[in-house]
């Protein structure tokens, strides 16, 4: 292994013979949440388009801090895709605080790094993940909502107190991995919290408000957090380019509802839960793609 330089909560290694960068996220109560969460990333230099030392800064009661920066590739870590640039800098995996007396070891470990970068780490797009994220089976807790990845399906089980009218009487839905086209990923710290939303191959109409909308879950606080949602949508976007290097996008069958689905909405037209109007809507909505 290689140099080692050990900042504010979390130690970064560089691996000359792996050309690859470890960070290693110490645990503690001032550990950013998403830091305890991740554990440690090993992150390959060709995911890397450079490395930043930024200048240190002073503030009253503070000491001096330096701060080391590896930019990641687009298109290379599926978590910063997930993200879209809206992690508070503070929980910024791929930025390193150290005493600002440590700024010559953190400009020499930068150098070691630049000097291993390849061409192709110039901020052009990665042709593939290059980055590890959590595997599946995961679970997340929204507020509306338990949603589940195994692999190949997302599913949500509908909260009977957050959810709204409209989740709870279509009923659980099931999300086969090759019916999706995207995930997005609004952050729970933003006013009015967030949301992750599976995006289909196929839309049939624009989505609803992701309250309403059955291929969404809503965040509220202590439910969806940062530090559990983001991971949980990175694996998800991960599964979804692993399935398209495996077979062409043509050749990805669409989703097709199930017989169990359908007479659950029967059910619920029965028991006089669903009007005949919101039952032909839903029918049809589900239908569409059979």
């Amino acid at each position: 292994m290689g140099d080692v330089l050990a900042g504010n909560h979390a130690v970064w290694e560089f691996d000359a013979d792996s050309d690859s960068v470890l960070i290693r996220f110490a645990r503690g109560m001032r550990t950013p949440r998403l830091w305890n969460a991740l554990g440690e990333r090993r992150i390959p230099l060709e995911a890397l388009s450079g490395v930043t030392v930024g200048a240190a800064t002073a503030g009253v009661g503070r000491r001096e801090t330096v701060v080391l920066r590896a930019v990641p590739r687009p298109g290379a870590d599926p978590l910063m895709d997930a993200a879209a640039g809206q992690l508070k800098e503070a929980c910024d995996p791929y930025r390193l605080v150290l005493p600002g007396d440590r700024a010559d070891q953190a400009a020499a470990f930068a150098a070691a790094l630049r000097e291993r970068l390849g061409p192709e780490g110039e901020g052009t797009p990665a042709e593939r993940f290059l980055v590890a994220v959590p595997q599946p089976p995961l679970l997340l807790k929204a507020y509306d909502a338990r949603v589940g990845f195994d692999g190949s399906a997302v599913t949500f089980h509908w909260s009977r107190t957050g959810a709204s009218s409209a989740k709870w009487r279509a009923g659980d839905q099931r999300f086969a991995l090759a019916a999706l086209a995207g995930v997005e990923w609004v952050s729970p710290d933003r006013p009015g919290g967030g949301y992750l939303r599976l995006l289909p191959r196929d839309p049939a109409e624009s989505p609803a408000a992701p309250d309403h909308d059955l291929a969404a879950a809503v965040f509220g606080v202590g439910y969806g957090a940062v530090h559990e949602s983001l991971p949980f949508a990175a694996a998800v976007l991960a599964a979804l380019a692993a399935l398209r290097e495996r077979a062409p996008v043509g050749s990805v069958p669409r989703a097709r509802i199930s017989g169990e689905r359908l007479r659950h909405l029967s059910e619920l037209h029965s028991t006089g839960l669903l009007t005949d109007a919101e039952y032909e809507t839903l029918r049809a909505r589900f239908t569409a793609g059979a």
